[in-house]
């Protein structure tokens, strides 16, 4: 959504995706990470000064909460239910079609809210939308040889990422979030944000590019 600044173009397709998605009997849940907008004003406060872990967590939490409400302004006209803490205690949509959340507290990133939520919706499938369009054995930015993962198992991804979290970490599923996923047997689709056909099959059920991490 902000890969260097705000992507109108793609904001505005993806809500429509959506939009069409919820005219057909569909809801969502969207979390909305902190990305770009995150990491800047991390790197700006380190430049500046000594921060630990937390205070950069807290900087890309209300990141992620101001992407979070630039998306629930677009989706205005389809009245969704705005959730930006870790108290949640949701067992149901109720009356809205799209529910859309941010970061919580700091020691996780937004992967983690969106395995909570599904959990609390008993959703049993999370759609992962970033920057990398599938898992890859190696960092494809770092070597031009790195293979795409088409179907990991979480032990396996867990080979590939770092074990622990930090702020800004730029893994495909934050390991946190991937743990938790495991332990509720939540799949979770790792998959690039600017192909919509892609993201749409993902969403009928037909075939698609991307990573299953399962079981």
């Amino acid at each position: 959504m902000v890969p260097d600044e705000i992507d109108i173009d793609f904001l505005k397709k993806f809500c429509f995706l959506i939009k069409k998605q919820v005219a057909g009997g569909s809801k969502f849940v969207l979390v909305v990470g902190g990305g770009t907008t995150a990491r800047n004003y991390q790197q700006a406060a380190e430049k500046i000064t000594k921060i630990g872990q937390t205070q950069k967590d807290w900087i890309g939490i209300y990141a992620t909460r101001l992407n979070a409400r630039l998306v629930a302004s677009v989706l205005i006209d389809q009245k969704c239910k705005a959730f930006f803490n870790e108290k949640l205690n949701l067992n149901n949509f109720s009356k809205h079609k799209i529910i859309i959340g941010g970061g919580g507290v700091p020691g996780h990133s937004s992967d983690f809210m969106a395995v909570r939520f599904a959990i609390d919706l008993g959703i049993n499938t999370v759609i992962n939308l970033g920057k990398p369009d599938y898992v890859y054995n190696v960092n494809p930015d770092k070597n031009s040889t790195a293979q795409p993962l088409g179907k990991l198992s979480w032990q396996e991804y867990f080979k590939i990422i770092p074990a622990k979290w930090s702020p800004g970490m730029n893994v495909p599923f934050d390991p946190i979030a991937s743990k938790l996923a495991q332990k509720h047997k939540i799949k979770v689709i790792v998959t690039g944000a600017k192909d919509l056909q892609n993201i749409n099959n993902i969403l009928v059920g037909k075939k698609f590019r991307g990573t299953t991490l399962d079981v």
